[in-house]
């Protein structure tokens, strides 16, 4: 994969939520929510506050899905990035 973003813009790919509950009840694709944590995978020039491999959080609805190389990615806007996790 050769990608890299424009603008304050960076490529994350989700993190995947587990397929069971605590008690151990398997939850089917279609009741899951799409993550809302990801692994930074590119970062443009012009952002400064993240980096390759932070885990980061955003907003249900953002970004712009992207298919690579048979892999899903997103892209968000700086904005759009409520926080990293340390």
């Amino acid at each position: 994969m050769n990608f890299k973003p424009l603008g304050e813009r960076v490529l994350v790919q989700r993190i995947q939520e587990k397929n069971t509950t605590a008690s151990g009840i398997i939850i089917p694709d279609n009741a899951k929510e799409k993550p809302s944590q990801a692994k930074v995978v590119a970062v443009s020039k012009e952002v400064k506050n993240v980096n390759v491999d932070d885990t980061v959080v955003f907003s249900k609805y953002a970004g712009s899905e992207l298919s690579l190389d048979g892999n899903e990615y997103l892209v968000l806007d700086v904005k759009e990035i409520l926080g990293v996790i340390a």
